[in-house]
């Protein structure tokens, strides 16, 4: 024996199991059963979206008979915190869960560059890789001194460059930049960390030394060049030389040849001392010794 029972559907009861899929910048997909299983009818679900940030409130109407219900909510803002409460029509009982959006991606290539007195911090414009950033909301800049356990903020700007003075010899800084913060800090993008390391000796440990190595470069390519120019310019006077002593040389063995023995004669380097006063005279020649003519 066996009886059939059929439950009364509960309209009163809220929504099952509510949670997030997925989140991005701008959108979150959220997902939610039915009160009750196998709906026998179209069911009228109201999605309220609470800006937790802004302080506003929007209601989407969602209508559908299936047992789960998956449903994105769009024109959301970067790094926004929103409260989304789900019910039937008839403002039954309600689910609810918070979302906080994906930020704003750090700015790239974050770098400095040491002056005389001051460095300058120089970045990438986010515009080129967020869609939703635009260039007239700014960066915002802040400074950790390690030493003194201390963070600043240094202000903001819609530049792509901020100039940083007045820092202590010694002292280890670390700077972010970010997309500025909207409605009193609490909409911020994601930092960019930097490192400015030992100020005393000039040297960052973690910053791309672009602005340091053109510098040295600058110096550098001369000096090879001049060096290059020199090596050539010694090569060519050695080679002249050379040269020289060489036709020195044919010239000095062609004026000491001697036609007749068909060599050239050189004195053995004891005639080249000091001339001998007392040596004798040759006051001529007698005739029957031949005179050879070199």
């Amino acid at each position: 024996d066996y009886v059939v029972v059929k439950m009364i559907p509960d309209n009163r009861l809220p929504p099952r199991h509510l949670h997030s899929v997925h989140t991005g910048k701008t959108f979150a997909v959220i997902k939610w059963e039915s009160p009750y299983d196998s709906p026998d009818q179209d069911m009228l679900y109201a999605v309220a979206v609470k800006d937790l940030v802004r302080k506003t409130d929007k209601i989407y109407k969602v209508k559908t008979r299936n047992s789960t219900v998956e449903y994105a909510i769009k024109k959301l803002e970067p790094g926004g915190k929103y409260h989304v409460i789900v019910q039937l029509g008839n403002m039954s009982k309600e689910s609810s869960m918070k979302i906080n959006t994906v930020p704003l991606s750090a700015p790239d290539a974050l770098k400095i560059i040491t002056e005389n007195d001051h460095i300058l911090l120089f970045w990438k414009s986010l515009a080129l890789k967020e869609s939703n950033f635009n260039e007239s909301r700014g960066y915002e800049i802040h400074m950790f001194d390690s030493l003194m356990n201390i963070t600043a903020y240094l202000g903001n700007t819609t530049e792509n460059f901020f100039k940083v003075s007045n820092l202590k010899i010694g002292h280890n800084y670390s700077f972010t930049v970010q997309a500025r913060c909207l409605y009193s800090g609490q909409m911020c993008g994601e930092p960019a960390t930097l490192l400015y390391d030992e100020l005393g000796t000039g040297e960052d440990s973690s910053a791309t030394k672009t602005g340091r190595s053109t510098d040295v470069a600058a110096i550098v390519v001369p000096v090879l060049f001049l060096l290059l120019v020199t090596l050539g310019i010694g090569f060519v006077v050695l080679y002249m030389r050379h040269r020289r002593l060489q036709n020195s040389f044919t010239a000095f063995a062609n004026s000491h040849y001697s036609s007749r023995l068909g060599s050239a004669i050189f004195s053995s380097g004891d005639d080249l001392g000091d001339e001998d006063d007392e040596a004798p005279m040759i006051t001529g020649f007698s005739d029957d010794v031949p005179m050879v003519i070199a």
